[in-house]
């Protein structure tokens, strides 16, 4: 479908140019915004009028596209970004990032007018950049992009345990195990020696308390019999 661009728009075209376009496009979004009206002769007639003021216009777009080119090539923008010891950046330098940077020189370039070499920049270094201004013209402008280390702390693998320490104070456990086993049987074995000790002494004791007894027994008769003698005597 033919159209009569009543406006600027950047991804289709400027005011008074002819364009083909999807008749979706045309009913749904074109027409209800004003952005552009049905190619017919009455339109044609109605910008065949507006032709001067139209021109007038575009001619003041490229003086002010021209004032801006100076502007701009007259910068030369630096950017800092992460990057590793062989220069290479964490990321890439965008035309977003550009057109970041430019705004806050108070610039306002879009985006999609920046163009960079390989659609970014990857590494540290010095890169130009060009900018789409009106119809033909054109800024190149000087980009240094400068690396910023980023210190990372290396994480400390926990230390494992020495096999060989551990080996050495199983022994150790045992070896104390095994001591305090032989001494609670030394002191089983002493107190089992000490009670036959008491056994044995008890034994004797008894034994000569016996032996006490029977020589008592022994002398008491022969006393008695002594006094026999004397009482027959008398």
């Amino acid at each position: 479908m033919k159209v009569i661009l009543n406006k600027d728009l950047s991804t289709l075209g400027e005011e008074g140019d002819v364009k083909d376009v999807a008749r979706g496009y045309a009913r749904n979004y074109l027409f209800p915004r004003g952005i552009a009206l049905p190619y017919n002769p009455q339109t044609v007639k109605l910008f065949e009028a507006r032709k001067e003021a139209i021109e007038a216009r575009k001619e003041a777009k490229r003086q002010d596209a021209m004032g801006l080119k100076e502007k701009l090539e007259s910068l030369e923008i630096s950017i800092t970004m992460p990057a590793g010891a062989n220069g290479k950046l964490y990321g890439a330098v965008t035309g977003q990032t550009v057109s970041d940077e430019l705004a806050k020189l108070g610039f306002q370039i879009e985006r999609k007018r920046i163009e960079l070499a390989g659609n970014g920049f990857k590494s540290v270094g010095k890169y130009k950049a060009v900018i789409k201004l009106y119809e033909s013209s054109s800024a190149e402008i000087q980009i240094t992009i400068i690396g910023q280390a980023i210190k990372t702390e290396t994480p400390h693998a926990p230390a494992r345990p020495n096999r060989r320490r551990r080996t050495e104070e199983a022994a150790e456990t045992a070896a104390a195990t095994e001591a305090s086993g032989e001494a609670a049987a030394s002191s089983e074995s002493a107190a089992t020696g000490e009670v036959s000790s008491s056994n044995e002494a008890g034994s004797s004791n008894e034994a000569g308390s016996s032996s006490e007894a029977g020589a008592s027994a022994e002398t008491a008769p022969a006393a008695v019999s002594g006094e026999s003698p004397s009482a027959a005597e008398a």
